[in-house]
């Protein structure tokens, strides 16, 4: 099967779970035989410590509140641990953010962020993606 050209460039680069402990979250990842994938990172912007384990050519990185105000923090209190949101692969994030914004997509911000391994991000609204945080990354060399 082809994919149309605009899809193209999408793929899943991670699926990020939001986690209260990050050591009692990872075994069972672990015992699947997930490797992680270097060593635990902060990201300041976001008041989150986040662990990845290699899932074939996509991540999961395991979300671990830094701080009560942290975006994960709420999501816990509000939903519990388990998944927060899925993050799609882009080779130019500007371009994605203009090309969505031109569709009327909803971002949370068109502000691109850091991410983990110096990655860039922005959110797209849940509301508008029928209740699924999807955030687009872009990895620069």
């Amino acid at each position: 099967m082809t994919l149309p050209k605009e899809l193209q460039g999408f793929a899943i680069d991670h699926l990020g779970i939001a986690v209260k402990d990050l050591e009692a979250a990872s075994l069972p990842y672990q015992l699947l035989g997930l490797p992680l994938l270097g060593e635990d990172e902060i990201v300041a912007s976001q008041y989150v410590k986040v662990r990845a384990l290699q899932a074939g050519e996509s991540l999961i990185e395991l979300l671990e509140p830094t701080h009560s105000e942290s975006p994960i923090a709420q999501f816990i209190e509000k939903r519990g641990e388990g998944l927060h949101h899925l993050a799609l692969r882009v080779e130019d994030l500007e371009a994605e953010i203009r090309r969505l914004e031109a569709q009327n997509a909803q971002f949370i911000s068109t502000e691109p962020r850091r991410g983990r391994a110096g990655t860039r991000v922005v959110f797209l609204h849940p509301k508008w993606a029928k209740g699924v945080l999807i955030e687009l990354v872009e990895h620069k060399d």
